[in-house]
């Protein structure tokens, strides 16, 4: 009989998933959600019907009649006004006095002076024309029933009836009475049309004239494209340009503010204008205002341009159509005509349109080039179309260092004498002596007769600020880059542009981003033909382009980096430029890789052939003291005459052009004085071997 064993304890060990008892978890529904208040739908209904499309479009139908009528009356009031009244001359005399011409004011004037005689004239003749009027409709009326009877005697003679004598007479008294039959059944609706009729042409008096604000303008008037440039809306745009002076004196001058302005013209894919301004305003404020001013013009910052004319006290004024210097220009000839040919002394290179959509062709005769600004902008592509114009002159020669090292030259291998491509510090000091090169030949240029003329030799540098700020030396320690007077690439460039221009020896440089540091001012300075790219400050546009043309409204600073790739600002003698202006904008044809390999194929058929060098061919180093005691050998003394001739006779290359100071000079500096012996001048073995001993001591 088995034992039932009950256990009192209360077991501690927590149950195991499976002795554990299944736990039924009740979860409540969700609380409805409480009603949406009466007021808040009400809200929200009135809100969507307030903003939806169709009630805008309603508001603005209303508001745009209702201001066409109202503005209409103004419009027509001030025309009447005008008509009687001699405040249109008044207002005009303002805007002369106010823009300080006052030869205009005193014209005005005496117009003034003139309709108020004539005006008194016909108001003294109202005196006098009453019994003017009833003598002449007198007279008028006497004459009219003599006639009418005339007419019936003669058809009374004709019928044989006297009757007739008066049938003319009384069928004009029936038509005058029919007329007034016609008045009287006209007169009533007439008098109940004519406020519609007369408030119909107000409105279409102030529809024809936009009399309504934008916003309530419709959709084929009211564009976000810009508003046409119209005198009204220029005039506007400088009173709230925010200048004090301005805004006065044209609320001085009312609805005579346009005679500020000279005509409006079509200039490219924009207008232009001359805008004279009020005595007390400066160029130079409209100037720094450029964007507002663009703004209240319905335009951005980049479509609208600021010069300065030559004339005194005005701005010139462009303001291109909406969106249009976006859209590309088309294709350079260059590309497009496989005949051209360039001519380095007469002709000048396609570069590119003027804003005004004018070609925009650049003279390369005789003048250092500049090009600058920041980085992937179109530096370098406008650069190379010059050269690749140039190239279709045989004639012309090329030394081409391309310091960024990418490939953007490569075409003209076969064309330039040397190409050198890379950017490290070797590529710089081959580039260097590149340049000092052709400072060499413009030596030997100088020195040639007079009359000698010589081919164009152009030295281009791409990307030269990574020359300027190489820090490599040389053996002798001095620096490739700076500025400093033993910079070597400084000292070469400065070369060339004092005196290179004379012999064809021309300098171009591409820069990117300048500054102090990597564009000396004494570089930039010296190129004739200085042009920029987009920007980051006013301070790079007057190291890129100087400050005559920028206090002149040059403004390369203004452009959009990475929008406007290829547009550029210039300073230059070799392209026209509006009178009185220091500076124009162009935008450069763009000529891919492709292309420009093609035109330099051409330039290649005309040439017999270039072999391109991609270094510089270095000189054997040697030792001008260790080779002059060579060339004593054991002889105790040996004339200055004789060692020349034995140092040309080793070393051809490095000592043939040698003169007795170039002796002297080495020797002097190693404290190897040439003396006199027996009355001639003589270099002493022991002196050599001291000097030897002393500065290079023997390991």
């Amino acid at each position: 009989m088995s034992e039932n064993v009950v256990h009192l304890h209360k077991p501690t060990d927590p149950p195991t998933l499976d002795t554990a008892p299944a736990v039924l978890t009740v979860v409540p529904d969700a609380p409805p959600a409480p009603p949406v208040p009466l007021w808040v739908r009400s809200g929200r209904a009135v809100k969507a019907a307030a903003t939806h499309e169709s009630t805008r479009a309603t508001v603005r139908a209303a508001a745009r009649h209702g201001l066409y009528t109202f503005n209409g009356g103004r419009i027509v009031a001030r025309r009447a006004w005008d008509g009687r009244t001699g405040s249109r001359y008044e207002r005009m005399i303002r805007a002369a006095e106010a823009a300080g011409n006052l030869e205009a004011a005193e014209e005005w004037e005496e117009r003034l002076q003139r309709f108020r005689a004539a005006r008194h004239h016909r108001r003294m003749d109202l005196l006098h024309s009453p019994v003017e009027a009833a003598k002449g409709v007198a007279v008028g009326a006497g004459m009219s029933i003599g006639v009418l009877v005339a007419l019936g005697v003669v058809m009374a003679l004709n019928t044989g009836h006297v009757g007739d004598v008066i049938t003319p007479l009384s069928a004009t008294i029936d038509f005058i009475a029919l007329l007034i039959r016609i008045v009287q059944v006209v007169w009533g609706p007439a008098l109940s049309i004519g406020p519609f009729l007369a408030l119909l042409a107000l409105w279409s008096v102030g529809r024809k004239q936009h009399a309504a604000p934008a916003w309530a303008l419709p959709a084929n008037v009211r564009s976000d494209e810009g508003e046409p440039i119209t005198p009204s809306i220029v005039v506007k745009a400088l009173r709230d340009l925010g200048v004090p002076a301005l805004a006065r004196a044209i609320k001085e001058m009312g609805d005579a503010g346009a005679s500020m302005l000279g005509p409006i013209t079509i200039a490219g894919c924009g207008v232009e204008v001359d805008v004279t301004l009020p005595s007390g305003v400066s160029t130079n404020e409209v100037q720094g205002k450029r964007r507002k001013l663009a703004e209240n013009l319905t335009r951005h910052e980049h479509e609208v341009f600021i010069t300065i004319p030559q004339a005194a006290r005005t701005v010139r004024l462009w303001v291109a159509d909406s969106g249009a210097l976006d859209e590309p220009i088309g294709p350079s000839p260059l590309v497009t005509d496989d005949t051209m040919t360039a001519d380095y002394a007469k002709g000048r290179a396609p570069w590119g349109q003027d804003l005004r959509g004018d070609a925009a062709a650049l003279s390369l005769y005789q003048r250092h080039l500049l090009i600058t600004g920041l980085s992937n902008q179109g530096k370098t592509v406008a650069l190379r179309s010059l050269a690749l114009w140039l190239a279709l002159d045989k004639s012309v020669q090329f030394l081409v260092g391309d310091l960024k090292g990418v490939g953007d030259w490569k075409m003209f291998v076969g064309l330039a004498t040397t190409l050198i491509q890379g950017p490290t510090d070797e590529h710089v000091i081959q580039v260097t002596e590149m340049v000092e090169g052709a400072v060499d030949e413009m030596n030997r240029r100088i020195q040639a007769p007079p009359g000698t003329v010589f081919p164009p030799l152009i030295v281009l540098v791409d990307e030269a600020q990574v020359a300027f700020m190489c820090p490599a030396k040389d053996a002798e320690k001095r620096p490739y880059g700076g500025s400093k007077a033993n910079s070597r690439y400084f000292m070469a460039v400065r070369k060339i542009h004092n005196q290179g221009r004379a012999v064809n020896v021309l300098m171009w440089q591409g820069t990117q981003d300048p500054t102090n540091e990597n564009l000396p001012k004494l570089v930039r300075e010296g190129a004739h033909t200085r042009a920029s790219l987009a920007l980051g400050t006013e301070s790079q546009a007057r190291m890129a382009l100087g400050d005559k043309a920028v206090d002149g409204g040059a403004a390369p600073n203004l452009l959009r980096p990475g929008l406007d790739q290829g547009t550029l600002v210039l300073a230059s003698s070799g392209i026209d430029i509006p009178a009185g202006q220091s500076s124009i904008t162009v935008r450069t044809h763009y000529i891919d890789d492709d292309a420009a390999e093609a035109i330099t194929d051409r330039a290649k058929a005309l040439r017999d052939g270039v072999t391109t060098l991609h270094a510089i061919e270095r000189e054997e180093e040697h030792d001008s003291l260790a080779d002059i005691a060579a060339v004593i050998g054991d002889a105790p003394r040996v004339r200055t005459k004789d060692v020349l001739a034995r140092l040309a006779a080793r070393n051809a290359d490095a000592y043939g052009g040698w003169s007795f100071i170039d002796l002297a000079g080495v020797l002097d500096e190693a404290g190897a004085e040439a003396y006199k012996s027996d009355g001639v001048m003589v270099v002493a073995r022991d002196r050599v071997a001291r000097a030897l001993g002393l500065v290079r001591p023997i390991m």
